[in-house]
This record gives structure tokens, sequence and C-alpha cells, in this order.
């Protein structure tokens, strides 16, 4: 055999053999489809048990409006609806030339609530997401982060730290909450070259799925909102979820008018709603509006879920002190002692969290409680141990937290 033969048989015996772990992979994502399918059919529900509606939706959306995304408002609706969801919070980019907050979708749309956000910069590079919306307040990215804040709070809206591992201006206060999760700043975390072989072998049957390749805790997010929750003796400081959808990462052929001829994205709407989503509770007697959903927002009556893993409605976070019933971001007297009621929807390992630190953990199967005697700030992360194992550290819930005084 001539020697550029032999070296042709090696070269293509060794592409096949770093090939094999991303078969195995593939093989892996398809158990996890499985395991996935099996706790979601196994959900437990009592909707009879709990005074409260829990609506499920996403904050941090971008469409073409913003100049940084090419996807457009029916695309948003259908990977809404196809998601199931009940709220989309659009966060759009401000421009010199029109209020996008006022242009972007708002109200109900397609059967669900729209709430038109924006997403400001200011002059020192902070982001804050604004809820309902300022398309006025900085086109130009001069006014400072307290500005920006002031100008939301005289005008009734929220104003929500994004992207905390780039703030700057901690000492501004009066910012409603934290922005813990974005999928786009997690998304960062990924190995392009471990991402594209992923993609080669498990793309077209599993494209959902390879985020669990490099879904990470927001452990420095997490910390920096538990270091700012005991600081603030008598504030409430909410955390959400920002998917940071644009529709913008892949590849594409379009012709002059702008129709697309050939392409793949790889960041469509309806795959990034799936991931991560808010739930927010409402009394089962309110109607969900932008009203009642912006205050149950800013009250932190609210968690986070990746919904990838197992649909999470269902989840409860109370408290109770013999006079007095508190829910997830309420306030309640220590009195003569809380139970902290956890109510999941399938088996899963409870982690207490008390002023940052680990107060205690369970794994139950649907309810369990805390008996509480000291003071403190107290919040929930739920794990899903049924998961594989690179998987079985990362969180499925997030709770906001109770504030025992």
């Amino acid at each position: 055999m001539k020697r550029w033969k032999k070296i042709s048989l090696v070269l293509l015996g060794l592409i096949l053999i770093s090939q094999l772990p991303f078969v195995y992979r593939r093989r892996q994502l398809s158990q996890l489809r499985e395991t996935i399918a099996r706790l979601n059919a196994g959900r437990a529900l009592d909707q009879n048990s709990t005074p409260f509606a829990d609506y499920k939706g996403v904050i941090h959306v971008h469409s073409m409006l913003g100049g940084h995304s090419a996807g457009n408002f029916t695309d948003i609706i259908r990977a809404a609806n196809a998601n199931k969801l009940d709220f989309v919070i659009m966060t759009e980019h401000p421009s010199a030339y029109f209020d996008t907050a006022e242009m972007t979708l708002k109200g109900m749309q397609g059967g669900l609530l729209f709430i038109n956000g924006s997403e400001i910069s200011a002059a020192n590079g902070d982001r804050l997401l604004l809820m309902p919306g300022d398309g006025a307040a900085n086109a130009s990215g001069a006014a400072t982060t307290g500005e920006i804040i002031a100008r939301a709070r005289a005008q009734k809206r929220l104003a929500f730290v994004a992207y905390p591992q780039e703030y700057k201006s901690w000492d501004a206060s009066d910012y409603d909450g934290i922005e813990v999760y974005n999928l786009y700043t997690n998304a960062r975390w990924a190995n392009p070259l471990l991402l594209f072989f992923d993609g080669l072998w498990s793309y077209r049957s599993f494209p959902d799925l390879l985020f669990t390749r490099f879904y990470e805790r927001p452990d420095e997010s997490l910390k920096k909102w538990d270091e700012l929750l005991a600081a603030s003796q008598n504030r409430k400081l909410v955390a959400i979820a920002g998917n940071d959808a644009h529709a913008n990462v892949g590849l594409g052929l379009a012709d002059a008018t702008g129709k697309q001829l050939i392409g793949i994205k790889l960041d469509p709407y309806e795959r990034s709603f799936a991931v991560v989503r808010n739930h927010v509770l409402l009394d089962k007697n309110q109607p969900l509006n932008k009203d009642a959903l912006l205050s149950a927002l800013a009250a932190g009556h609210s968690y986070l879920s990746f919904d990838l893993f197992c649909e999470a409605a269902g989840f409860s976070y109370t408290a109770r002190n013999g006079t007095e019933n508190r829910m997830m971001g309420d306030e309640i007297q220590l009195a003569d002692g809380v139970q902290l009621t956890v109510k999941t929807p399938v088996q899963s390992r409870i982690r207490l969290i008390k002023d940052g630190a680990l107060f205690r953990q369970e794994t139950v199967q649907g309810t369990t409680e805390f008996s509480i005697t000291q003071k403190g700030v107290y919040r929930v992360e739920a794990y899903l141990d049924q998961l594989p194992d690179h998987l079985q550290d990362k969180p499925w819930i997030i709770s906001n937290p109770i504030y025992i005084k």
C-alpha cells in the first residue's frame, strides 16, 4: 500500500475515533429526552390547594425594532403560543428616531399578554430593564444609572438590573430587582468546538437539549443578590430570569426583498422561550392584565424555572406564623416561630437558603415544611436528581425569598 494511502487511513481512523464521544453524547441526549418526558408525565398537581393562579412567561425579548434582531412580531407571537405562555415582556433597545417601547408588542395579542418594556444603557454601560418601557429615557446613552432609575420611579415603572456581572452602580438605590439569570450570558460559556461537534451529531434530533451541555448555575449573580438582600434591611429585591431572546444567531441567504431562501437559526424564539421562564402568581379571582402582572412581579410573587427539564407550574413557597399566611416575596413576623412550606409537582431536592448560606436540604415528593426560629431572608432552590449527573447541581427552580422579621 502506498504511503499516502496509509496516512489517509490513519487520519480517517483518528477522525472516527475523535467522534465517538459525540456519538455517546447524542445517546445521552436521547436518554435525557426520555427522562424529561417521564418527569412531565409524573407531575402531580392539586390546583384546589392554593388560592393562586400560576402564569408563566418570558422577560427580556427583542424584535427588529431594537436593531439587534431580525425577528418580527409574528415570529414572537407564534413562538409564545407554541410554548403556551401567558405573557411576554418585551425589552426593546431605544432609538434616536422613534419610540421603540411605544411601537413594540403590547396588550393582548394572539391570546396572551404583552408588556412593552425597554432595555436602557446608562452612560457608564450599566443596563436596566424598564417595565413598562420608556423609549425616550436614554436614546443617546448620556444619562447616569441613578437618573434612569429616578425617572423610572417618578413614572411608576419597574427597573431591574440587567447583566449584573457587568453592572457598576450598586450604590444607586431604588431599582426593583436583578436579572439573576440571563440565557445569552450563559450561552457565552459554551465551548465552541464541543458545541460544533455536538451540533453535527445532535442538532437535527435534539436542538433544544444542546443547551444542557453548557447550562451553569449563575453563581456570581446569585451571590451578589444574596449580599444585597442581606445588606438591605428594609427593602425587597426581586429576582427574574432574562431570556434575552433576539433570534439573531445563525446563517442564511436572502433575496433583495429580504425573503429568506436558505437558512438555519440557532436561537429561534420558540427554542429560547422553552428554556427558562418566569412564573408569576396572582389571586385566582384577579384577571391577568398589565397592572396585576407588574404589581405581582414588583412584590416578588414569582419564581424562575428551567421548564426545559420539567414544567414547574404547581410549585409554591409559603409561610405561616399562627396569625399570618404569606407567600414568596412577602414579609412575615417571626412571633413564636414560622412554618415554611414548599410544594413541588415532582420529587426534587429542596435547598433552603438563609441569608445566602445553605440552611437545610431535603429530598421530597410533593410537600415539605421547615420550622424556623430565626429572623432572616429565606429563599428556595429546587434540583432534579433524576437528571444526568452533570445537571444534578444545576437548579430547576429559584424562588424569590420570604423575609422573616
